[in-house]
């Protein structure tokens, strides 16, 4: 089974307008409003390639109630901690043309109780299940919690729980220190880990994922947006594919979609290149729609790479 832990989801309040007027009265062209996390995002992501998890995290109050609302009604099983303190929060998207303006709320006080709910929760995975850690760490929550995780999981499994990391900064370079199964940074994040200039360059980005597989992460999965992705992989391999062309009007999701696509098809083929390419197509076909994208989309792209 895959598991995705999201430890701060959200509602994402996505608003157009039409002309913003910093200070003044503006109105909405369109509004809505989406279940969002990344972790939830994968897990939602991975329901379009038919393949089932389970979402794990906090949730409080009536925003709490309303994420889980929307994932069972999208048919993703959910099995959240009801934190007592505060409520999930709202992320507001503003949309003004080409622009995108982000405003994160904080989310609930999580207690020491609700962590240890947590952990009980993740002593009940077994030899072979796939966890999927995502997004930023809460204020309220130890900065090495994605790191203790996987140590935890490994001391009680010997490794046989893969557990793979989506997160940046400090967390980051914790997480780098438990030797996950796979962790998922960007080009920009990878260049500051191991103090470089950013490049785009993809044999310079292989050489530099290596470098941090080296130090005992399984496996490197580097995005690069338009540029496409870099694998270091397990077996000892660099891999790259390119991004399709297209008009990206949506940056909320695109990297968890990728990692969606790329966790679905391995599971199914156990191939390195063709995960890489499905993830790929499930990043860009993100990038070119108003949300998170749908098979359809997906398959459509990926018979033109």
């Amino acid at each position: 089974m895959i598991y995705t832990v999201t430890l701060n989801p959200s509602i994402d309040y996505v608003v157009r307008v039409a002309n913003f007027t910093e200070g003044g009265m503006n109105r909405s062209t369109s509004e809505s409003f989406f279940a969002g996390g990344k972790g939830i995002n994968v897990s939602l992501v991975l329901k379009e390639f038919s393949t089932e998890s389970i979402a794990l995290g906090f949730i409080a109050g009536f925003t709490g109630e309303k994420i889980r609302t929307e994932l069972k009604g999208q048919g993703i099983r959910e099995k959240f901690i009801d934190v007592l303190h505060g409520n999930s929060r709202i992320n507001i998207k503003l949309k003004t043309g080409f622009k995108e303006t982000e405003i994160n709320g904080q989310g609930p006080d999580i207690k020491t109780d609700d962590t240890e709910a947590l952990y009980s929760q993740l002593d009940e995975l077994k030899a072979g299940d796939l966890l999927v850690l995502s997004g930023s760490v809460p204020k309220s929550v130890k900065p090495t919690i994605y790191r203790d995780i996987a140590v935890h999981l490994h001391k009680k499994h010997g490794g046989r729980v893969r557990v793979i990391i989506d997160t940046s900064d400090e967390a980051l370079k914790e997480a780098i220190e438990a030797k996950p199964y796979l962790i998922k940074p960007n080009h920009i994040e990878v260049c500051a880990l191991l103090g470089k200039e950013i490049t785009t360059d993809e044999k310079v980005i292989a050489e530099y994922a290596e470098d941090i597989r080296k130090r005992g992460v399984k496996n490197v999965l580097v995005s690069m947006a338009d540029r496409g992705a870099v694998l270091s992989s397990e077996d000892g391999k660099s891999y790259f594919e390119k991004a399709p062309k297209g008009d990206a009007i949506n940056s909320v999701g695109a990297g968890d979609s990728m990692l969606a696509g790329f966790i679905a098809e391995y599971e199914r083929s156990r191939d390195y290149s063709s995960a890489l390419k499905w993830g790929i197509a499930a990043g860009s076909a993100g990038a070119f729609s108003e949300g998170l994208p749908k098979y359809a989309d997906i398959e459509a792209l990926y018979r033109k790479m």
